[in-house]
């Protein structure tokens, strides 16, 4: 995905948090020996140690005519895995205004680095103590995954940050919880979120509107959409209820949300049961400063519209990134290499296409012609890569071939193996290349070796395995592509 987000910071000012109590120091990172950062290579500030949080209890009131200002109070439920004395929290930019612990204000709050929050509590919290964090703050967001939209309404998606930008968090896929959210905005705006819908309330020319997702959620999957929202409403075959919310701008899509159940069944039927208690869309007016679409949970986030290829990929997500996430940030082929695929599957489905003559034989013949297309690691791409495009297309023509290598019975059992044995929790690339290794009964060192490890084209009984064995003479002397239906999303579309 292109990196669109402006990276801006804004520090708490000594004089603000003398004003409302708060003892705020300024220290170097290196001050912070077991508080910041939880190990990912790729984002070694990221999430924070000490403790595990199980849910967030997000409060906001919106305006947008007041210059977009946000005022938060976050409450944050959490067990201390070790001893703590102090502990940190991922926040970017606002004014914080109190912090208490168990009711108890903090002894002394402090900035560290670009998002670190440091609470110092009354008193040390023991290892497998429960304690809750109360945060109040207000000011404009800065962070990168806030994004204002043309009519002043606002949009909070990214990947990997966005949750920072509008709440303090333990910003880490790692770390996953429940989510409640309540927002107030003036009366004629709207607010839509994750998972299921709270009671909405008046007030005195405001609207508070109220979710709350039940399952476990990584903090960027999190989000708010703030606009003069149409609101429609349906359900998946189950009856699991849906909602669709579009922009003023975004135009209703009636034909597309009606392929949403069957979409769903289909996916279903590949990677087993849906794994959230609702579904649907936000898709909000054309916005240059955010991701074109995002899997955020249970609601996936538009940018203009949706179609049945771009509800396949980030519908899958749902599966591959949601309900099973990432252990840290160089497993993104757990996420995109499936959902790109997806859309293979769906085309095979749907309309009958024949992935080896088609996709698998055109990726071929382009690739091999490109050296630069096999240099990428499908895991562990390397920092800064970590949603690299190879992720997408050399992930999906991977797990073709992988596909054809084990057999479709190894290959979707797995899949479902790996949802039942890993559902609402993490998990890691070894461990899934661990698990289809003993589902199928085969050793895949070499496959993966090849392909996920590889920086080179895979060689000649990895890249055509199975029945793509045929394909073989075509690849490698030249040949048409007749046939072939382009189901690519792309990097410059979503993540």
């Amino acid at each position: 995905m292109p990196a669109r987000w402006k990276h801006r910071h804004r520090t708490t000012t000594l004089a603000t948090a003398l004003a409302v109590g708060i003892v705020l120091t300024v220290m170097p990172a290196s001050a912070a020996p077991c508080g910041s950062g939880v190990g990912d290579p790729y984002f070694p500030d990221d999430g924070n140690s000490g403790y595990d949080v199980s849910e967030y209890d997000v409060r906001v009131n919106y305006d947008p005519a007041r210059s977009r200002h946000l005022e938060g109070d976050t409450t944050v439920q959490a067990v201390a895995t070790q001893d703590l004395d102090h502990f940190h929290l991922d926040l970017e930019g606002f004014q914080v205004t109190s912090v208490t612990v168990d009711g108890t204000p903090a002894s002394a709050v402090s900035r560290e680095g670009a998002h670190e929050l440091v609470v110092t509590p009354a008193r040390p919290l023991a290892k497998d103590t429960r304690f809750s964090v109360r945060v109040r703050y207000s000011g404009k967001p800065v962070g990168e995954g806030w994004h204002t939209l043309a009519n002043g309404g606002a949009s909070a998606t990214g990947e990997p940050h966005s949750a920072t930008a509008w709440y303090p968090a333990n910003d880490h896929p790692s770390d996953k919880a429940t989510f409640r959210l309540t927002a107030t905005v003036p009366t004629g705006w709207q607010v839509v979120g994750n998972g299921r819908p709270g009671a909405t309330s008046t007030g005195r020319g405001t609207s508070t509107f109220r979710w709350y997702e039940d399952r476990p959620m990584a903090t960027f999957l999190s989000t708010i959409g703030i606009d003069k929202f149409t609101v429609r409403t349906s359900e998946l075959s189950d009856g699991t209820p849906v909602i669709h919310a579009y922009s003023p701008g975004a135009g209703v899509r009636p034909e597309a949300e009606a392929q949403l159940p069957e979409i769903i069944d289909f996916l279903a039927s590949k990677f087993g049961p849906y794994p959230f208690s609702s579904a649907g869309a936000i898709v909000i007016d054309g916005n240059d400063d955010g991701p074109n679409a995002l899997e955020t949970q249970s609601r996936p986030t538009y940018q203009g519209g949706f179609s049945d290829v771009s509800m396949v990929h980030e519908n899958t997500h749902q599966w591959f990134g949601n309900s099973v996430s990432l252990s840290d940030w160089r497993d993104g082929c757990l996420a995109e290499c499936f959902a790109q695929y997806a859309g293979q599957l769906w085309d095979e489905e749907k309309h009958g296409a024949d992935l080896d003559n088609g996709f698998y034989r055109s990726m071929v013949e382009e690739s091999t012609a490109d050296p630069d297309f096999w240099t990428t690691r499908l895991y562990d791409p390397g920092k800064g890569r970590e949603l690299a495009s190879a992720l997408y297309f050399k992930g999906a023509m991977m797990l073709h071939a992988l596909r054809r290598t084990v057999g479709d019975t190894a290959f979707f059992g797995t899949l479902k193996r790996w949802q039942r044995d890993h559902r609402y929790g993490n998990a890691s690339w070894p461990q899934f290349e661990a698990l289809m290794g003993n589902v199928s009964g085969k050793d895949l060192t070499g496959f993966f070796r090849a392909w996920a490890h590889g920086t080179t084209v895979p060689e000649k009984k990895y890249l055509f395995p199975g029945s793509l064995g045929s394909l073989a003479p075509a690849a490698e002397h030249g040949g048409g592509t007749a046939g072939a239906r382009n189901t690519w999303v792309g990097t410059g579309d979503h993540t």
